[in-house]
């Protein structure tokens, strides 16, 4: 497994366990270890100058690919390793007598050890496929045993690869949906962010820019006239409590929500209670208190868009009642907020796709719903109110 920066995701690969440089040099000295001890017991038992050959020149290999720079072998050079440890079985298997028989099945052994950490399993079962054909095919009654060895460990081998395999893809595809997740879990976090930053500078820094300016036209008054200026400090010290008001609201918003497909009905009407309180706007909630069956996080996005169409409500409409209903059904969770406020500047139902093709409503409620792949529908009745509803897939 790998760190890497902090806006780099980290991942882990299949290959990271089979390929790591401590198992190369390892498979690399036990290669090495291996040639010694069968060409030292080959020769003590007068095996066939060729065996003593082959195994001096498998010795040889071995030692090229131990002190081998630590790093991956392409694929032909791993395939050309294979081979030459599969000919050397066979060779082994063939012309070994006496005591150094047992150097044909340890040769296996070390075979399907390597390759099952560094080969594909169907090369591996390909090696496997020979050397059982071989053997059966040598019918020396010395050799039934070997045979059984083949059988027996190069099955278990070749499944253990396929299930290695499997589980090689199955991380593959958690690394990508991971890659996925915080791409997404950015991308959120961007939205909010910008988010953030048009409602401080549509709301909370407007309202002090209006009082700074308010404030100089104040002194410029009082020095004319004091009671006219009192008169002001009065509109003054309205203006503070609204933004006091504005910005308690505001801060309401940026405070994360405890909810889950259990209480999101009680959640969203405590919702609909604090907008009441804070905006004295009145507030009907319709809506009962039984799961929705969202999940957290869908739950979590839901309320934060209602929470912010309440905020638009009280800053743009001029509202003086306010409806929120909500309602399980078979198509999903639908939620609605009514007003009687001014209403857009346009009039009519339109749906998602039609406001953003005419480039009308909120945007960011918009946003908010293409991530959930909710359905919108906005009526505007300028004069005499609007209505947004939306229904999210449970």
């Amino acid at each position: 497994m790998t760190a890497k920066a902090e806006a780099t995701p980290c991942t882990f690969t299949g290959n990271d366990f089979v390929t790591g440089t401590s198992l190369l040099r390892h498979a690399g000295w036990a290669r090495l270890l291996l040639a010694a001890v069968a060409l030292a017991l080959n020769l003590a038992s007068g095996s066939p100058p060729l065996l003593n050959g082959a195994l001096a020149a498998w010795m040889a290999v071995a030692a090229w690919i131990a002190f081998q720079p630590r790093q991956q072998r392409p694929g032909i050079a791993r395939i050309l390793i294979l081979f030459a440890d599969l000919l050397l079985f066979l060779a082994v298997a063939a012309n070994a007598v006496g005591f150094a028989v047992w150097v044909a099945p340890a040769v296996f052994l070390y075979l399907v050890a390597e390759g099952l950490f560094f080969y594909a399993p169907l090369e591996l079962a390909t090696a496997v496929a020979i050397s059982a054909i071989f053997c059966a095919a040598l019918a020396r009654p010395v050799w039934q045993d070997l045979e059984a060895v083949v059988l027996v460990a190069g099955s278990l081998a070749c499944g253990c690869a396929f299930s290695q395999q499997r589980l090689r893809r199955e991380i593959d595809a958690l690394n990508q949906r991971m890659v996925e997740a915080e791409a997404n879990a950015a991308r959120a976090r961007e939205e909010e962010r910008q988010r953030i930053a048009s409602d401080f500078h549509d709301g909370p820094l407007q309202s002090f820019i209006s009082l700074q300016m308010r404030l100089e036209i104040l002194r410029k008054v009082l020095d004319r006239d004091v009671n006219a200026g009192l008169d002001d400090l009065k509109e003054l010290q309205q203006l503070a409590q609204t933004q006091v008001r504005d910005l308690r609201t505001f801060l309401h918003s940026m405070r994360p929500v405890d909810v889950d497909g259990a209480n999101f009905a009680s959640v969203a009407r405590r919702l609909a209670e604090t907008f009441q309180k804070e905006s004295s706007i009145p507030v009907a909630f319709v809506g009962a208190n039984s799961p929705v069956g969202l999940p957290r996080e869908t739950a979590l996005e839901v309320l934060q868009m209602l929470r912010e169409a309440l905020h638009n409500v009280q800053k743009h409409s001029g509202a003086t009642r306010v409806a929120v209903s909500l309602e399980k059904t078979d198509k999903g969770l639908e939620i609605s907020v009514d007003d009687n406020g001014h209403g857009f500047p346009f009039a009519g139902s339109y749906t998602l796709e039609e406001l953003e093709l005419l480039r009308l409503g909120p945007v960011r409620l918009k946003r908010r719903a293409r991530s959930l792949n909710a359905d919108l529908m906005l009526e505007s009745r300028p004069g005499r109110g609007a209505s947004l509803k939306y229904r999210i897939p449970l």
